[in-house]
């Protein structure tokens, strides 16, 4: 089975990709550096997917997080996301494209406005927390807006290519995973406060024992 592993930045997994480039095992994994944003991370896969068509998609990154009960380093599962940024500010309250009656909440692949993952039995294999997520093309650092986003979608965490995935691969009716590990607390800009180093290291064991669970073959 083809499994196509896909990351904004190569650092994010550098670790898996010294093991692709010296195991075997890895021969069923294609691995895709989309860029970073919505519109690289669309553009990427969607190009990828058109030349060869994977039986599951994993993207794996790194984030920020929103709950502060959630450790830094620790590593989820994302259940939903959202396009955060599709938005307007209105009296000072936050309005989605679905609000303000441009898209339908269910038109494809939307579903109540979010981008949902429907793979719960795949999911399930995966003994990760499941949360929900909003992807931005700004890194967040308002107050108001964090206040904003937390009404709005409830996330736990934001990137800013998740939505690209679920969007891409719900359309095309590819299986996918988003895979997270928290680097950081949305709006904290003070990086000695960040632990990207244990973020990375735990995102690329979890990926490599998930590749490992689910036990794909050619």
């Amino acid at each position: 089975m083809n499994i196509l592993l896909i990351a904004a930045t190569a650092k994010e997994i550098s670790p898996f990709l010294e093991l692709y480039r010296r195991s075997d095992s890895t021969q069923n994994i294609d691995v895709l550096i989309t860029g970073i944003g919505l519109t690289s991370a669309t553009y990427s896969l969607a190009k990828q997917i058109s030349i060869k068509k994977p039986l599951l998609v994993i993207q794996a990154g790194i984030a920020g997080c929103f709950d502060k009960n959630i450790p830094l380093g620790s590593v989820v599962i994302i259940k939903q996301d959202a396009i955060a940024d599709l938005s307007v500010m209105e009296n000072n309250q936050l309005l989605t494209m679905f609000d303000l009656g441009l898209i339908k909440p269910g038109q494809p692949p939307y579903s109540k406005g979010r981008l949902i993952n429907p793979y719960k039995e795949l999911m399930k294999e995966i003994k990760l927390k499941k949360v929900k997520a909003v992807t931005i093309n700004h890194i967040t650092t308002s107050k108001q807006m964090i206040g904003q986003y937390g009404k709005k979608f409830g996330p736990a965490i934001e990137s800013m290519e998740g939505a690209a995935l679920h969007y891409v691969c719900l359309m095309e009716k590819i299986p996918f995973l988003q895979i997270r590990s928290i680097s950081n607390y949305v709006g904290q800009r003070d990086k000695k406060k960040w632990n990207i180093k244990e973020a990375v290291i735990n995102l690329n064991k979890e990926i490599a024992g998930i590749i490992t669970t689910l036990n794909f073959k050619p």
